[in-house]
């Protein structure tokens, strides 16, 4: 039987995070767009107010909140600004790999602690030259004793220069190609690494993207996350479960682009009359509210999927893939809708057609979403 209800624990989730979202983020949102403003200020606003660290289990402290829960908070998170909720958010990403396989002792240390005080943690896997080519990574370690040595460089990593501690990959051999990645996690202030915030970025420039450089670091052999040479199983298993996340960022910027084109419309005049009342713009404006109603629902039955075990890369590469794309042509004609203001940072739609370009681009851009799900299918041909 199929249910499409939200329950009232859901509801007042999703209105404590719209309330947020107006209140806290967007009065500071092209500010801090401007200026490139980590937003520590908000975070700590974030974290007061529960809506940080969603999927830290209660057992240690945290709300313990399913995929959907956290979709639902995004969602209303993202529709104030893209930028601050990625710095408010991103814990998501650096806690999955210890939720998925870390030990006890990790997760009472580490996502412990995102819980105890605000902490900020990050999730290390793209280098200068292997982004979409998670395999073709540099970054190598070597065993000597009983420590792991890390060196390397690490490129576009959301809360990169911020984060109290790292879950980072790195790899063997790199002969091995995937089979010879493992994950590590251990503090950001060991000796050996240095760290730097990447500036000028087109969107979701009030969020940190730093480079991480490890010269000779040394960890103990307690930093590695579960089996040698799994970590990119591991990769991939958080990819599968934040992927849905993604949708849910799309979902809120695309909200904020129709309902401010919405109000725009029956707002300006021309020709005697409100926009509003012409046809071409009633069907742009259509156009955008069936996207957006098809990637909220393809989102939701994503995060639905992974919190009933029924975790999918190829389902939950549909649901990125798709709301990524949408969200960009959503914003792109909210801008058209605003004509020559649209192209103004007075209005809010032309940040908003930035922030919707990085979600083409990270965690697996639209094109690797797209040979996921082609592999996808043709592996169910041949089993069929």
């Amino acid at each position: 039987m199929l249910a499409f209800e939200l329950t009232e624990e859901q509801r007042e989730l999703k209105n404590l995070a719209r309330r947020f979202a107006e209140r806290e983020i967007i009065p500071r949102a092209a500010e801090y767009d401007e200026k490139e403003i980590f937003p520590r200020d908000i975070c700590r606003k974030a974290f007061d107010a529960g809506l940080m660290n969603f999927s830290v289990p209660k057992e240690l402290g945290g709300p313990g909140l399913s995929t959907l829960d956290t979709c639902l908070i995004t969602e209303e998170l993202n529709y104030g600004c893209a930028g601050i909720t990625n710095a408010i958010a991103v814990n998501e990403l650096g806690a999955l790999p210890l939720l998925i396989a870390g030990n006890e002792e990790q997760k009472r240390t580490y996502l412990g602690a995102l819980v105890k005080e605000l902490t900020f943690c990050a999730f290390a896997i793209t280098e200068p030259g292997a982004g979409s080519d998670v395999a073709s990574m540099t970054a190598s370690y070597r065993r000597q004793g009983d420590e792991f040595v890390l060196s390397g460089r690490k490129h576009f990593i959301s809360n990169g220069s911020q984060a109290d501690w790292y879950v980072t990959f790195a790899t063997a051999d790199r002969r091995l190609k995937h089979k010879g990645i493992s994950a590590f996690v251990f503090p950001a202030g060991l000796p050996g690494i240095t760290r730097r915030p990447m500036h000028g970025k087109l969107g979701q420039r009030a969020a940190d993207t730093g480079e991480i450089t490890y010269d000779e670091v040394r960890v103990p052999a307690a930093a590695l996350v579960g089996e040698e040479g799994q970590g990119f199983k591991y990769a991939m298993a958080t990819f599968d479960r934040s992927r849905p996340s993604i949708g849910a960022i799309a979902s809120g910027i695309a909200q904020r682009a129709l309902d401010e084109s919405l109000k725009y419309a029956q707002q300006r005049v021309a020709f005697g009359q409100p926009i509003a009342n012409f046809q071409a713009v009633q069907f742009m404006l259509a156009d955008m509210a069936v996207r957006l109603e098809a990637m909220r629902l393809l989102t939701y039955k994503a995060a639905w999927m992974v919190d009933h075990g029924q975790a999918s890369n190829v389902i939950s590469s549909y649901a990125k893939v798709f709301a990524a794309d949408a969200c960009m042509s959503i914003a792109t004609d909210a801008v058209q809708i605003f004509g020559g203001y649209g192209y103004m940072k007075e209005y809010p739609v032309e940040k908003l057609m930035r922030d919707a370009k990085l979600l083409q681009i990270y965690e697996g851009t639209s094109q690797i979403q797209r040979v996921v799900i082609a592999r996808g299918l043709l592996k169910a041909g041949q089993a069929a």
